[in-house]
């Protein structure tokens, strides 16, 4: 789709594009740019978070930048414009900024009781009567003494002193957060704090400077109605009972809990999990085994030259049993098209690995396992493990799996019941691997041991065939030859 429009011969608009596959919305992350900087075609402006992955947003064009027309949090819907650029700078004043329909309703039940004219602007609401937003000079008319007395009470639960009521620094503090008729003062960070906390800022009373409402005044606002009343009503026994603070104060709601927004990769965690879940009928299997053979083979490997420069571990030979496995039982590598109700048997392996990363679960896959060499494969793996570790993984790396790893191991557990990623058929969970007592060669000796969990699609996999793949791969792992003589 076009992410570029031109609205004038001087000012051109960047659009959300879909940078995944029929994806509808991403949340802007970070802006690396602001209104006045220059930015040249291709440089990265921000950095968006979909569904699926963190990308980087290039501009397509020279120029300054005009307008930033949302803020980082945003959940923006492809499509939507998200900077304007101007194309041609100092060829005369460029005009105010135009406000944005589409905001974050952050102060909307202050915005229903505003006199009418009140427009969406970058942030928030604002006036109708211009577009230039300014902070109140310090020598503006006095508020009204209601207000200053708000701002008393609201300073004394901040932890500050009250001001005297002839000398306070008040007057040039506008009521309920910003100019009068205007929209609250705040940074990003602290309308995100009153938006978490479900605080209406135009509610709010500044006590930072120049009528800049700081967190103190969200916290404070966000204090039970009950601590705010005696200090109100009776501002005397308040001040009289405070050096008796010996007893710990009441902890609010707010401080032990937190509401965090379903977005980004987790919403997409959550969606295909249930949608899994619920649609295959999900089997799993368990198997135990010996895997001394293969940790002494993992330790041969290390010190082979033709592994150099490559990561091994025992994933790397997990992977290779379970791609042995899988071609001695090809069935298994299928997927359930429930709309022209047919099996499809994919006769390419596209083998996920899934990876914890600082935004959540993801699995991208190696495209074509099967076709690689061991050297190959760990090549393969350790350019995944980074990427997804960097949070740089693209949409298109996870899609089209076949089948998928999952390394419980390597947080002590011993195993678990893994769900399927989407359209796949099988995962296959690795537990840790411990020494422990095994009968071998029938006496009784310390072994690494580990347990493996195979879950599959009952609608396409049987459980005969289902038993046959597990126990290849447990096979090979209890020994290794077998990746030759079954190769």
């Amino acid at each position: 789709m076009t992410t570029m429009t031109e609205t004038s011969a001087r000012f051109r608009e960047f659009k959300m594009p879909d940078v995944g596959e029929g994806l509808t919305e991403a949340e802007i992350l970070k802006w690396y740019v602001q209104p006045g900087d220059t930015v040249t075609d291709g440089q990265v402006v921000c950095e968006v978070e979909t569904a699926k992955a963190a990308v980087e947003l290039p501009i397509p064009f020279d120029g300054v930048v005009h307008e930033l027309r949302f803020p980082e949090g945003t959940t923006v819907d492809v499509g939507q414009v998200i900077i304007a650029i101007d194309v041609a700078p100092g060829s005369g004043d460029a005009p105010a900024p135009a406000a944005d329909p589409v905001q974050e309703p952050v102060e909307a039940p202050a915005a229903e009781a505003e006199p009418k004219g009140r427009t969406p602007v970058l942030v928030g609401y604002g006036v109708a009567e211009s577009s230039t937003k300014r902070r109140p000079r310090k020598g503006a008319p006095a508020a009204p003494e209601a207000a200053a007395v708000a701002a008393a009470v609201q300073a004394e639960l901040n932890g500050h002193a009250a001001p005297a009521p002839a000398a306070a620094p008040a007057p040039s503090v506008p009521a309920q957060g910003g100019a009068a008729g205007g929209r609250p003062l705040a940074k990003p960070p602290v309308r995100k704090l009153a938006k978490d906390l479900g605080i209406d800022l135009a509610t709010v009373v500044p006590t930072g400077k120049d009528g800049v409402i700081t967190r103190e005044d969200v916290h404070a606002a966000a204090a039970p109605a009950a601590s705010e009343a005696p200090a109100q009503a009776a501002p005397a026994p308040v001040a009289a009972e405070a050096p008796v603070a010996t007893e710990p104060t009441a902890v609010p709601d707010s401080a032990r809990e937190t509401r965090i927004p379903v977005k980004g990769v987790r919403k997409a965690i959550a969606q295909a999990m249930v949608g899994s879940a619920f649609t295959a009928p999900h089997v799993t299997e368990f198997v135990t085994v010996d895997v001394t053979r293969t940790m002494k083979l993992v330790a041969e490997l290390k010190e082979d030259k033709d592994m150099a420069g490559v990561r091994v571990n025992p994933l790397l030979v997990i992977a290779k049993a379970l791609l042995v496995a899988i071609k001695r039982n090809p069935e298994v590598n299928a997927a359930w098209d429930e709309a022209n109700q047919e099996i499809v048997r994919k006769h390419y392996v596209n083998l996920g690995i899934a990876a914890a990363t600082p935004r959540g679960l993801i699995v991208p896959n190696i495209k074509d396992a099967h076709d690689k060499t061991l050297p190959q494969l760990a090549e393969a793996l350790g350019e995944l493990v980074t990427t997804a570790r960097d949070g740089k993984t693209s949409p298109a790396a996870m899609a089209g799996g076949t089948v998928t790893i999952t390394n419980v191991g390597v947080f002590g557990v011993d195993t678990g019941t893994p769900i399927l990623n989407p359209g796949e058929s099988a995962i296959l969970a690795v537990g840790a691997i411990k020494l422990q007592p095994w009968v071998h060669k029938g006496k009784v000796k310390p072994r690494q041991v580990t347990t493996l969990a195979l879950s599959f699609d009952h609608r396409l996999v049987d459980g005969e065939l289902g038993s046959k793949v597990l126990a290849d791969v447990a096979a090979i792992l209890e020994q290794p030859k077998r990746l030759i003589t079954w190769a």
